[in-house]
Formats: structure tokens, C-alpha cells, sequence
């Protein structure tokens, strides 16, 4: 794979060996060819299991990634239509003023539930129903469509029970028949593992110190759970086997051949490509505070990139650090999944600046 394999396997190992990271795993395409593929540290640092390239790793909000490509997939197979109401396929959800929202508003976060309902905590998140019946029944924090604010958690369950009301299927089963079967990726990522996989699997640590505390004034709008990540929930077997598609279990290589197939045309028809990194709404993350461009699906630009507003790479990091991301002008598919949670992105910004200086090189 050359050089460029060479330099980031290299500087995932550096990583490993001061201790800053634990297990890291990097892979990607270019162009339809797969020019990195890296993997440096443990699986689990209690037993000596070596991390793999398929090893899977419970990575966060990086799932957003798979399940905004299902949404732009259940469009384009005719299921749903990004500007029809809702309500059309779920009724119950037009109270409280959300009878104007739409799959447009859930994929640019602006439907207004950034947050689950307080009566939803992490077990309560296996039981689909309940969360979808509480956030059908709960008021929006704005008009739809008016504010953008980071849907941390709801955004799965959002566009999961559209998916489930139009097909009749759940998001794993989607995501199976749909990416991971004709893309031959298989055991490479999931929303929900399958029990006999979970031996298999990464187990995540935490980096000390722990992530900085919450505000305790109630201004925060996400539950801590939501916003911060943590190892205990990210190994939890029942969250690992329960269909959860804000998040997700993965290799890099999974993430990294999924949007490969997208931007070479086997997922999304090429003419809709630049739908996925198209401006759909600008403004101030209603959560965090931070200005945000927004595609259908996708925050626009790539990490530690300098401000570009003609940026067409479009992706979803992870709490804890991980990260995906496809740029069309690039040919370039992305994804980097790590073991240790960390309370940055300094890992993904070393790697993705080592790959867009070589890719500078190589123009």
C-alpha cells in the first residue's frame, strides 16, 4: 500500500507506545482502491487480545455515518421522501407543533429533540417502543426547521422508526441487507451485534482524566449520558445487542468501504452524490454552541480542516474520538475507530492531516 500506509501505520503505533491511545485502527480508499489499511495496539488490554483490522469497535456517533446513508438509501428505493410530512408514516408524532416535520428536518438535526425525554435513560434504550411512543408525545425546543441542535441520541430512533414504518424492517436489518451483505463486509459493522459476536469484540477504557463535568446551572440539554461517552455503556452487552442506530459497532475498514461504495456509485446513484454534501441548513448548534453547516445527514468539512466554504467532504465523528468521513472532489473514504475514549480528536486530526498532505504531494 506504500507510503502513506507506512506513515500513519507508524504514527498509530507512536500513539500506542506513549500510552496516549490503546488500540486504533485506520482504513482508506481512494479512488475505489483500498491505500490504507492500519492497526496498531490491544482489543482488549486486560486479556493481551491484539487488536485486528476486524476487530469490531462500539464507536460512538460514527453510526450516524451508516444511518444517514440508510436514509438517503430508503429514498432512493422510493420508501420515503426527504420533504413529506412525518406524520404521514407516523401520526403520532404530530403533536405539540411537530406535525410540520420532516425527514429533511431530521437529517439536518432540526426536527427539535436533541435530547431524549427525562424518562428515557440508557435502559430504557433497547426497548424501541418506548422510546418512540416518548419522543412521539414530546414537545419540540423549536419549530421545526427553524434551529439546528445536535439530536445526540433521538436522531437513530427518528429516522430508524420512519424506516420501520415504510418497510417493515428495523435499521440492523436494513443495514444487513442493504450495505454489509452486498458490499461483503459482514461482521464489520453493526447497530445491534449479534450475541455470538460479542466475544469478538474491542473493549473499550477511558482516558484520566475524565471528561470535565457538566454544568450544574440546568442549562445543559443533553442528559450527561448523552453527551459525554462512556466505557461502561459502550460495553454493556445488552446496549451492544440492541438495535440503537446513533451508534454503532464497527472496524474502520466497514466504515471506510461503506462510503467508498457511496461516492464509486454502488449505494447512492452518482447523480445524487452531491445531494449528501450539498448545504442544507447553516446556523448555531442550538447544543453546543458552535457554528455548523449542515448536508442532508452530514456536518460538512473535515476535521482540523482550515474553513473552506466550497468543502465537500461531508462525515460524522464519534464521541471518544473516532471519526468517518468521504470527500467526492477527493475520492477519499475515511474512517479511524479507537479503543480508549478520549475527551478530543487529536488522534483522527494527526491522521487525516498526515493523509491530506500526501494527498497535497500526490495532486
Amino acid at each position: 500500500m506504500g507510503e502513506l500506509q507506512d506513515q500513519i501505520q507508524r504514527q498509530i503505533e507512536r500513539l500506542v507506545g506513549t500510552g496516549a491511545e490503546a488500540g486504533v485502527q485506520v482504513a482508506v480508499y481512494r479512488d475505489g482502491a483500498l491505500i490504507v489499511d492500519a492497526v496498531a495496539g490491544m482489543a482488549d488490554r486486560a486479556t493481551g487480545r491484539p487488536l485486528t483490522s476486524g476487530t469490531p469497535i462500539f464507536s460512538f456517533s460514527t453510526g450516524k455515518n451508516v444511518t444517514a446513508t440508510l436514509a438517503h438509501l430508503l429514498v432512493s428505493r422510493g420508501f420515503l421522501e426527504y420533504d413529506s410530512p412525518m406524520t404521514d408514516l407516523w401520526p403520532e408524532f404530530g403533536v405539540h407543533g411537530k406535525n410540520t416535520a420532516t425527514l429533511r428536518h431530521v437529517l439536518t438535526h432540526t426536527v427539535g429533540l436533541p435530547a431524549m425525554p427525562r424518562d428515557i435513560t440508557p435502559s430504557e434504550l433497547p426497548d424501541w417502543s418506548r422510546v418512540c411512543e416518548s419522543l412521539a408525545a414530546a414537545p419540540p425546543r423549536w419549530q421545526p426547521g427553524t434551529a439546528m441542535g445536535y439530536h445526540s441520541y433521538t436522531f437513530g430512533y427518528l429516522v430508524g422508526q420512519l424506516a420501520r414504518r415504510a418497510t417493515g424492517r428495523s435499521m440492523s436489518e436494513l443495514l444487513r441487507e442493504w450495505i454489509t451483505e452486498p458490499l461483503g463486509i459482514e461482521g464489520q459493522l453493526y447497530f445491534a451485534a449479534p450475541n455470538g459476536s460479542l466475544p469478538e469484540l474491542a473493549r473499550l477504557e477511558e482516558q484520566a482524566p475524565r471528561w470535565p463535568a457538566d454544568p450544574d446551572d440546568g442549562a445543559a440539554i443533553l442528559a450527561p449520558w448523552e453527551s459525554r461517552p462512556s466505557a461502561d455503556f459502550g460495553n454493556n452487552s445488552v446496549i451492544l445487542c440492541a438495535d440503537i442506530p446513533s451508534v454503532c459497532i464497527a472496524t474502520a475498514h466497514g466504515l471506510a468501504a461503506m462510503y467508498n461504495a457511496v461516492l464509486q456509485g454502488k449505494l447512492v446513484d452518482p447523480a445524487r452524490l452531491a445531494d449528501l454534501s450539498a448545504p442544507a441548513f447553516e446556523g448555531v448548534d442550538q447544543v453546543f454552541g458552535n457554528p455548523v453547516r449542515m448536508a442532508l445527514g452530514f456536518p460538512i468539512g473535515r476535521i482540523g480542516a482550515p474553513p473552506d466554504e466550497n468543502s465537500v467532504a461531508f462525515g460524522w465523528p464519534g464521541g471518544g474520538g473516532s471519526y468517518a468521513y468521504a470527500d467526492p472532489a477527493r475520492g477519499v473514504a475515511f474512517a479511524l475507530t479507537k479503543t480508549r475514549l478520549n475527551p478530543n480528536f487529536d488522534t483522527a486530526l494527526s491522521v487525516t492531516t498526515i493523509l491530506a498532505d500526501r494527498l497535497a504531494e500526490t495532486r
